[in-house]
C-alpha cells in the first residue's frame, strides 16, 4: 500500500461495511458489477459448491466503470464465470443496469420474467458493498431472504487487485469512502435502510477525505 497512513482509517470502514456473513443455500446467486473480476470468480466458486443452480450478474456501466471497461460489467463478468467453468446455461446476464436500485430491480425482474424461483437471493459484491447492498435489499426487494458474501480478500490485496485492472490506488480508496458516505445519505433519501454508524467509522471517514480520497463522495 502506497500510502501507509490510509490503512488504519481504511481498516475500520472495511470492517464495518462487510457484512462476514456464511453463505446460504439459494434460488440464484447474484454477482453484482463492478470492475473487480473477482466478484465473479467467487460467484462461480459459489454456484460450483453447490448453493445455488443459477447465476445472474448485473450491470451494464456505471459511475466506476464508465470509461473503464470496454463492455458492460454482467457481460464481462459472464465471460469470467465461463472461463471458471459455470455453463453458459446456467448464467443470466442484466447489462442495463447503472446503479444499485436498478441492479436489484432489474435482476428481479428478469427472474420474474424467466419464471425462475428468486425467493432466495445470494449476492456477491465488493466486501465493502455488502452491508450498502444489505440495506438496498431491504428498501427494493423486502421479499426475497437475502445473505451476501464477496472475494474473500483483505484491503491490500483488494487494492493490489484493483491496480492490475487499471484502478489507481487513490481511485480504488475513494470508492470506499464514497459508499461509506453513501451509508448514511442514501438512507436519508430513502434508497436504502438505515443503518447504526459507529463513531469510530465517521471519525476514519473523516480523516480519509482530509487525505485527499474524496473523488467519489456524493453531493
Amino acid at each position: 500500500m502506497e500510502n501507509r497512513q490510509a490503512l488504519a482509517p481504511l481498516q475500520i470502514l472495511w470492517d464495518y461495511l462487510g457484512m462476514h456473513q456464511k453463505p446460504e443455500q439459494a434460488d440464484c446467486i447474484v454477482g453484482f458489477g463492478n470492475f473487480n473480476d473477482n466478484i465473479a470468480r467467487r460467484a462461480a466458486e459459489l454456484y460450483q459448491a453447490g448453493y445455488a443452480p443459477y447465476v445472474l450478474f448485473t450491470g451494464g456501466l456505471g459511475r466506476n466503470t464508465l470509461g473503464l471497461l470496454p463492455e458492460p460489467e454482467a457481460v464481462r463478468f459472464a465471460r469470467v464465470a465461463t472461463e471458471c467453468g459455470v455453463p453458459e446455461a446456467n448464467i443470466l446476464i442484466e447489462d442495463k443496469s447503472t446503479n444499485t436500485a436498478e441492479n436489484i430491480r432489474f435482476t428481479r425482474a428478469l427472474l420474474e420474467e424467466r419464471g425462475l424461483p428468486h425467493g432466495r437471493i445470494l449476492g456477491v459484491h465488493q466486501p465493502f458493498m455488502e452491508r450498502r447492498i444489505t440495506a438496498a435489499m431491504g428498501v427494493y426487494w423486502q421479499e426475497a431472504r437475502f445473505s451476501v458474501t464477496s472475494p474473500q480478500v483483505t484491503i491490500e490485496q483488494y487494492l493490489t487487485d484493483a491496480r492490475k485492472q487499471g484502478v489507481t490506488e487513490n481511485a480504488a480508496i475513494s470508492v470506499i469512502v464514497g459508499d461509506f458516505q453513501r451509508m448514511d445519505l442514501y438512507a436519508k433519501k430513502g434508497y436504502q435502510l438505515p443503518q447504526r454508524i459507529p463513531a469510530e467509522a465517521w471519525d476514519a471517514f473523516h480523516r480519509l477525505v482530509a487525505m485527499g480520497y474524496d473523488r467519489q463522495l456524493a453531493k
